[in-house]
């Protein structure tokens, strides 16, 4: 993006602080409990999320309009946004890089084919947008309020937000904002939070890409397909896995 940025702000937990706080119910048996890297990835594996809201982390974001729009649908974090109304809005706003068409496809989505005189309208979006500005700045100068003249200002300008959230939901919108069929420019700052992921909770980060991002979730029906297609004798071996994954997929796969 060419003006916005993510900045950490604070943080509260580590992977320690989310296997402390799964193996409080342990009682006694603390001390024979898995490592911390295995007792996270069961965590991720089985879905138990509780441990993982013990971890939170506030960010400083400049984003888009547009894209604050969709990022707000995430009512799972706690939002302080910059008011126009109390402070006069700069000058930045966003411009693509290329303008793609209407997918034919997914209808909230765009394609992969550009539009011919994309360089054309780039410039009257451009236009468009210092235009905006230009007239703010003059609503401004003649003693228009400011929560009125913020009005005309178009959704590429840019804000800013502190934005606090604990690890799970944190995981979960980065699991549907960086899918494929998510829009790139809100992609490119959930990859962003993804590397701020992995420099905090190295284990955790780990686990979901195993078990989340690079994972798939099938039907019944499609497991009942997986099922009959293998050979009743079959024995499930790998050197990248548990044997407790192991005999979890043999119990899902394998022919009772």
């Amino acid at each position: 993006m060419d003006h916005g940025f993510i900045r950490v702000v604070d943080v509260m937990g580590t992977d320690s602080s989310i296997v402390q706080a799964a193996r409080v119910s342990y009682g006694a048996g603390t001390k024979t409990s898995s490592s911390d890297a295995g007792l996270i990835n069961f965590l991720m594996r089985m879905r138990h999320t509780s441990p993982f809201e013990m971890c939170e982390i506030k960010l400083h974001i400049k984003l888009p309009i547009f894209i604050a729009r969709q990022w707000i649908r995430h009512r799972t974090a706690s939002v302080s946004e910059v008011s126009a109304r109390y402070s006069i809005v700069g000058t930045d706003f966003y411009l693509p890089d290329h303008l793609y068409k209407q997918s034919n496809i997914n209808k909230q989505c765009s394609s992969n084919e550009t539009i011919p005189n994309e360089s054309e309208l780039l410039e009257q979006m451009k236009q468009c947008s210092i235009a905006a500005i230009t007239q703010y700045n003059k609503l401004i100068d003649s003693g228009v309020s400011r929560e009125i003249a913020r009005i005309i200002l178009p959704l590429n300008m840019y804000t800013e937000w502190y934005w606090k959230i604990d690890l799970h939901n944190l995981l979960h919108f980065l699991q549907l904002r960086m899918a494929s069929d998510a829009q790139n420019e809100i992609r490119v700052y959930a990859d962003a939070i993804l590397n701020m992921v992995k420099d905090w909770v190295p284990l955790t980060h780990f686990a979901f890409l195993n078990y989340r991002v690079n994972s798939i979730c099938i039907s019944s029906a499609g497991v009942d397909v997986v099922r009959n297609s293998i050979p009743k004798d079959c024995e499930f071996h790998s050197e990248k896995m548990s044997q407790r994954e192991l005999n979890e997929l043999q119990n899902l796969f394998g022919h009772n």
